[in-house]
């Protein structure tokens, strides 16, 4: 497993799947071309850019380089990096026939290959991160009433328009995401102010 500091960005759930057990990092979904329109979580985006960087890593079929383009376009090119994945032909167990150029994507490309795809990008290295304090835990978030208790989706619907997120993340989504915005100190601050009327 490797570290990357950056919010590595995939099209889709299974990227996404495929990318965790091998990296300690935020992985963030742009649900395909759903972000052209997602104009929340392109503002994600932008503040994890800003705050830590985005590691763009798409398939490399035209569909994957069109997403790619347009987060370039997005983010300040000093904010941004990529890695690629070679052309390798062949289709993903999942699904019944290639895909429309017959390259298999992220979620079926042998896992070295994708190492070496963010080893090459420059944007990851063989340590843990260093701790800059308190993580916040699901045990946070179940204490301050944001998840497993009566009102939680409520309670967690008004932090997430208070902190201007999508409203569809879930607990543990949130939980990753409050983790590379914030210290468990601006989090602690931040629910003792919520106002849920």
């Amino acid at each position: 497993m490797i570290h990357v500091k950056e919010a590595v960005v995939v099209e889709g759930k299974y990227d996404k799947i495929k990318l965790s057990p091998l990296i300690d990092g935020l992985i963030i979904e742009t649900n395909g071309f759903r972000i052209f329109k997602d104009k929340k979580k392109m503002e994600l985006l932008r503040r994890l850019a800003a705050t830590r960087g985005l590691l763009v890593l798409t398939d490399s079929d035209s569909a994957g380089f069109l997403i790619r383009h347009y987060l370039s376009g997005s983010i300040p090119p000093e904010k941004i990096r990529h890695a690629y994945i070679p052309d390798i032909p062949g289709k993903e167990k999942r699904k019944a026939q290639p895909s429309k150029e017959g390259k298999l994507g992220v979620e079926g490309v042998p896992e070295e290959v994708l190492l070496q795809a963010l080893r090459r990008a420059g944007a990851c290295a063989e340590s843990a991160p260093v701790s800059h304090g308190r993580q916040i835990t699901k045990a946070d978030l179940y204490s301050a009433g944001l998840s497993g208790g009566t009102g939680s989706a409520k309670k967690r619907l008004f932090l997430l328009k208070k902190l201007d997120l999508p409203e569809h993340l879930s607990a543990n989504a949130l939980l990753s995401l409050l983790n590379a915005l914030m210290s468990y100190e601006e989090f602690q601050r931040i629910v003792s102010d919520l106002n849920c009327t």
